[in-house]
């Protein structure tokens, strides 16, 4: 549901194949025309980065707002629908989400991060090839930065995974 882009390296920008629906945070890969599609184990094993925009027709996965909220009406949701373009990081970075399989929540700091269809896993449930991440800070509540009481002093940031984010240095 959300990316929270701490450092990056390299911001791409790649055209979308048709009919996909990725969540702002998932490991993407390139299909055999070039275009972003949703990371396969199967069909498209290799991992090519994290998606830094949402294609979607029914839900936003902005960090930490509601699914029903939108930021322009005539979008429905898709971030890609000005250009058809998803901004796809790659080449090195930080970066927090909550696109994760639950058995990341006991990883250990360091530990290799694999892709298995779009989330972030431990090798032992991964079937696509090499490395994408390394875990920097276990699965927990992310502040928001709006003023509150959970996180040393601020909100927590909302999400899927029971609301609770990995942060991970990307190796592709």
């Amino acid at each position: 549901m959300a990316l929270v882009e701490i450092y990056h390296v390299v911001a791409a920008s790649r055209a979308v194949a048709s009919g996909e629906t990725i969540k702002e945070g998932m490991v993407v890969s390139l299909d055999s025309s070039g275009e972003v599609v949703a990371q396969d184990s199967t069909t498209d094993p290799v991992p090519y980065g994290i998606a830094g925009d949402t294609k979607s027709t029914s839900a936003s996965s902005m960090p930490g707002i509601a699914s029903g909220y939108q930021n322009r009406v005539s979008d429905y949701f898709d971030e890609t629908s000005a250009s058809g373009k998803m901004t796809v990081y790659h080449s090195g970075g930080e970066f927090a989400t909550d696109q994760f399989s639950s058995n990341v929540s006991s990883a250990a700091i360091g530990d290799p991060l694999y892709a298995n269809d779009g989330l972030l896993c431990t090798s032992a449930e991964s079937t696509a090839s090499g490395v994408v991440a390394r875990l920097i800070k276990s699965a927990g509540t992310y502040p928001s930065g709006v003023p509150g009481i959970d996180i040393n002093g601020d909100q927590a940031l909302s999400g899927d995974n029971t609301n609770t984010y990995i942060e991970f240095k990307l190796v592709i």
